[in-house]
């Protein structure tokens, strides 16, 4: 059980039966009055956000949610489909609870997924992980240490921008947090 003095940024409670993350988190006490703690909530199922003020002394109850390893293994009209690596028993969670980590999903891909009351609701891709450059425009003679970048289109079809070395076929490293072009990997 959390009370209002324990409320900041990346905090997850539960409110009317919901998780919710707070996004911004501000401290704020008035001339007169009680103070009050202003938060900025994301629903954690829906993506929704909104503004509400708690007053001292309010109580809210922990988010009941746990992370559990799982596989990858494909995406069909149901949705996409993880393992459970110790069980074997598979999860189905549909392209908004995925968001922006599909750009870096391939199969057999490691990561956690939330669960809420034993329900799926998103997953954590590791920080960093190695793809295949599906497409890139050959490199242009005299293009050296100029800093210059070239788009790239990755083996799951998203596109990031690269060095002018890097060329179809390499194994690179992206960082799933800002979704930029790390290193090149050798093999």
């Amino acid at each position: 059980m959390y009370e209002s003095g324990d409320l900041r940024k990346g905090l997850k409670i539960e409110i009317d039966g919901e998780p919710y993350i707070i996004v911004k988190f501000a401290f704020v006490k008035p001339g007169k009055g009680q103070a009050l703690y202003k938060c900025t909530l994301k629903n954690m199922i829906t993506g929704t956000r909104f503004d509400r003020a708690f007053r001292s002394g309010e109580k809210f109850n922990e988010a009941n949610l746990e992370e559990i390893e799982m596989e990858y293994l494909y995406s069909d009209k149901q949705g996409y489909c993880f393992m459970n690596t110790s069980n074997y028993e598979q999860e189905f969670l549909v392209e908004d609870q995925i968001a922006e980590s599909k750009n870096y999903l391939k199969e057999n891909t490691v990561c956690n997924v939330l669960l809420f009351d034993d329900k799926p609701i998103g997953i954590t891709l590791p920080n960093f992980i190695n793809l295949r450059i599906k497409k890139a425009d050959p490199w242009a003679k005299g293009d050296t240490a100029s800093g210059d970048t070239k788009p790239a289109t990755l083996e799951t079809g998203y596109s990031i921008h690269v060095p002018t070395f890097i060329e179809e076929g390499e194994l690179v490293k992206i960082d799933t947090r800002t979704g930029e072009y790390v290193e090149r990997v050798k093999e």
